[in-house]
């Protein structure tokens, strides 16, 4: 039964509406996403849907969390009203210098070459149910619960019910509502039906949602000679002969404009904008901002209230105000607008950097139906990640309570994931650790996907690890080339007073020559070459003036790594304070990683042992690196053995000892002789 946009609800409603003049009407400044005018809602009391939708929000979670929003929009216009007024006349015009060469440059980039269709499938959810259930058709009726409404029929618009309203207050504005459940398969295979179709007019179409897509129909309009409103035409009978589902498309010179269209006659119905610079002028001129993709209620009520434009047109008038109060690209993307342009080119591919779902039920606090709820989500999003091939390793868990308040946390794991029973373990400690609460909301989102399985969106990032490799290799390959060149000995010397300069500051020692036929090898003179220290092993004071003074011994304590010491010179201080100490994990406020800034709760336990054990293998793994570095430098320096014929026959004393049993090693064995 189609109902006329006359008929009254109830009759409460009746005497609701008799309200008189002289009362105060406190819901006319009360403006939320559930007052605002849909495609086919022209026509209705606009002034009663408010007062319904005030008098049954007063009060709740929403309506406290809509004032404290609107309370936080009027401070801001307060304050973008008086930056304006505080604009002297030499800073206005200064700006409006501005925007007069940003709006010559804008203008030199216009394209009216391209014709852009934007198809909008007509309250898509409740069509495809109708075409299912033939019974529904003529009836109030909407997809969703008392909860929440996905969308609405037409027949439901009529009385103020659409998408994002409360399906209780759609209820007391319709009584006569009829529910149907949402079933997201079956609206995917309907979308699927429908982009067989956008196939045939653009390969490339860009698909936005379920119901909307961009078409580029510049290439169809020339090869068969027809205008775009014939091609318009003739693919939403195509839809609907495919589908059986009615869609509205706006035709333009860009995307931007073919949106604006696809919604001024809807259902079934289109516009077309001519590629005409002075049609598409007059058309801006008094386009309301709000019909303006990205433009929304907050910035609509800064625009209007703080600067005074209201159509697409003023802010043209107005650019010196936008270029003095707003960014650089803001400023760009609203002198645009005010030009009519927008973007002419198809999107560029580019990879997925996350992919998420997400929910909205009753307000409620029951563990059993949130884990269910959670289930749920990890089930869709494992499916949503195979169908793509995508295996991530952060995931994070979004919430909104029974206050409207949002939350998000986020794990990240020392593995790549995608399985379902691996999505809900790791969400259902991160709902684990925000119970007990009572939640409307919750949606799980996976991102930082493993770079085979496209997690890099562009092939010539780099990745610090990556970065880090090349620069380490690329110093090796340049040591090597010196090394292996007649200036080999040259480098040597000059680390070699590198490692002078230490032991001057008393913390290596190298001592007088000995016997050659007494010594050890090489590998094991490399574990009796280390600090200067006192018997209680603190360091020593000791001044040397000299290398070559052997009257200058002390005890050498071992060191493990000869050629580290060797080639890092000074560094070695640093190193050995900090190398047997490593940076620890901290959780600040008992949540976040002091290291890496991930979120992890108290009741990971395993998982947060875990993140401690990845930045203790990520600091070895990175001084094994500086490790094998150094012993490839040292390898190519032609020290010569202490058994070979060249060493036997130089003259050195023998090895001695200190009288607690140390070892004493000569300075020229760590030269090579010449």
């Amino acid at each position: 039964m189609e109902t006329s946009v006359g008929e009254a609800p109830s009759n409460d409603a009746v005497s609701e509406t008799t309200t008189t003049t002289t009362k105060p009407r406190p819901w006319q400044s009360y403006h939320t996403v559930y007052t605002n005018a849909k495609a086919g809602m022209e026509g209705v009391d606009k002034e009663k849907v408010q007062r319904i939708v005030y008098e049954m929000s007063k009060g709740s979670k929403y309506f406290e969390n809509e004032e404290k929003k609107e309370a936080y929009m009027k401070q801001k216009i307060e304050t973008m009203r008086s930056q304006c007024e505080k604009l002297t006349d030499s800073q206005l015009a200064t700006c409006q210098m501005i925007a007069d060469k940003k709006i010559s440059e804008l203008e030199a980039t216009r394209d009216l070459s391209k014709i852009w269709l934007h198809v909008d499938m007509d309250a898509f959810y409740a069509s495809v149910e109708t075409i299912c259930d033939p019974s529904l058709k003529g009836k109030p009726m909407a997809v969703g619960g008392m909860s929440m409404i996905s969308t609405a029929n037409y027949e439901a618009r009529r009385f103020g019910v659409r998408a994002a309203m409360p399906g209780f207050i759609a209820r007391r504005l319709c009584p006569e509502l009829i529910f149907v459940s949402v079933d997201f398969k079956k609206y995917t295979y309907y979308s699927e039906l429908t982009r067989k179709v956008f196939q045939k007019y653009d390969p490339n179409y860009t698909a936005t949602s379920l119901d909307e897509a961009y078409l580029d129909i510049t290439k169809v309009c020339q090869e068969r000679g027809l205008p775009g409103a014939s091609i318009a035409e003739e693919l939403r009978i195509a839809v609907f002969e495919e589908a059986g589902l009615t869609c509205s498309a706006g035709v333009a010179p860009n995307r931007l404009l073919a949106k604006v269209c696809s919604d001024i006659n809807k259902p079934n119905g289109q516009f077309v904008l001519p590629n005409d610079r002075r049609a598409v002028m007059t058309f801006i001129s008094s386009l309301p901002i709000r019909k303006i993709g990205g433009i929304g209620k907050v910035t609509e009520h800064i625009l209007r209230d703080a600067i005074g434009i209201h159509t697409c047109e003023d802010m043209l008038q107005k650019g010196g105000h936008i270029c003095a109060l707003f960014s650089g690209s803001t400023a760009e993307f609203f002198l645009s607008v005010g030009l009519g342009l927008g973007r002419t080119d198809h999107p560029k591919a580019q990879l997925r950097k996350s992919i998420s779902n997400e929910r909205t039920f009753s307000a409620t606090s029951d563990e059993v139906f949130l884990y269910q709820k959670l289930a749920e989500l990890a089930e869709l999003l494992c499916a949503d990640m195979q169908k793509e091939g995508l295996h991530g390793r952060t995931l994070t868990l979004k919430l909104k309570n029974a206050s409207f308040e949002v939350k998000t946390r986020a794990l990240t794991l020392q593995k790549y994931i995608c399985s379902k029973d691996e999505i809900y373990q790791y969400g259902s400690k991160l709902l684990k650790a925000e119970l007990p609460n009572s939640l409307r909301l919750m949606g799980l989102r996976m991102s930082q996907f493993k770079e085979e399985f496209g997690g890099l969106s562009d092939p010539s990032q780099k990745t610090l690890k990556s970065f880090m490799h090349e620069d380490s290799s690329s110093k090796i390959m340049r040591d090597e080339t010196c090394l292996g060149s007649e200036n080999s000995d040259q480098v040597l010397e000059d680390e070699i007073k590198g490692v002078m300069s230490i032991c001057k500051s008393g913390l290596v020692v190298l001592s007088e020559p000995h016997d050659p036929s007494e010594s050890p090898s090489i590998s094991e003179q490399s574990s009796h070459w280390g600090f200067i220290g006192m018997e209680d092993g603190s360091p020593s004071n000791e001044k040397v003036t000299g290398l070559e003074e052997r009257s200058f011994l002390a005890t050498i304590r071992p060191c493990e790594n000869l050629a580290c010491s060797l080639m890092e010179g000074i560094d070695q201080t640093a190193r050995e304070s900090t190398s047997n100490q490593p940076e620890q994990v901290l959780w600040i406020a008992d949540y976040k990683c002091s290291l890496c800034g991930v979120e992890l709760p108290s009741c990971f336990i395993e998982e947060r042992q875990e993140h401690a054990d990845f930045h203790l293998a990520e600091k070895l793994q990175k001084e094994e690196t500086a490790g094998s570095s150094a012993e490839l430098l040292a390898t190519q320096r032609k020290i010569p053995r202490m058994d070979s014929p060249e060493r036997r026959n130089s003259k050195s004393k023998k090895q001695k000892k200190s009288s607690d049993g140390g070892v004493y090693l000569p300075i020229n064995m760590f030269f090579t002789k010449r």
